[in-house]
């Protein structure tokens, strides 16, 4: 779910900020260029906590910029198949509902819905229960356990399913 992960990163530097702000400036390139970004291979990457070593720098030829390969230490989030999930119910539809724990995004199709589930599609969609349970709709807060992860090059899509115990709506 959330790791720790030591990383390198090559940084480019316009000539203007050569100077003894040096290393403020890759700091805050490393940051910018790096937080908020997903990777197939890590997730999401959602914040750069210490800079670690930063090389000596390349000039590149005819830009007059330099490269400079900086290791810096981030805090990702890389969900997995069988994890479980708090999520917030964000769409409604007869397909079944999406839903968004952080930044990733969670589809669960009506098949992984219980059956005693129906969905009822006006103004507000939701899915009423028969059995007095509270309805997922829009705002809702879900418990949900992810079935299918497709990563994709800067993007992550899940599928999940709410059938099994302990899954389910958990708040409103």
């Amino acid at each position: 779910m959330f790791f720790h992960l030591q990383l390198d990163k090559d940084i480019e530097v316009e000539p203007r900020f050569f100077g003894p702000r040096l290393q403020e400036v890759l700091k805050q390139k490393v940051t910018s260029e790096v937080e908020g970004t997903c990777s197939s291979v890590y997730g999401f990457m959602l914040m750069v906590t210490d800079i670690g070593s930063i090389g000596k720098g390349k000039i590149r030829e005819g830009t007059g910029s330099a490269v400079f390969h900086v290791q810096y230490t981030c805090l990702v989030f890389r969900p997995f198949k069988g994890e479980v999930l708090d999520a917030v119910v964000t769409s409604v539809n007869k397909m079944g509902f999406f839903a968004d724990a952080g930044p990733l995004q969670i589809f669960v199709s009506q098949h992984l819905i219980p059956s005693h589930y129906r969905v009822e599609i006006t103004d507000d969609a939701a899915f009423e229960s028969e059995e007095n349970s509270p309805p997922i709709k829009a705002g809702a807060f879900v418990r949900v356990r992810i079935v299918g992860l497709k990563a994709e090059a800067n993007q992550l899509f899940c599928v999940a399913t709410i059938t099994e115990d302990f899954l389910g709506i958990i708040g409103d």
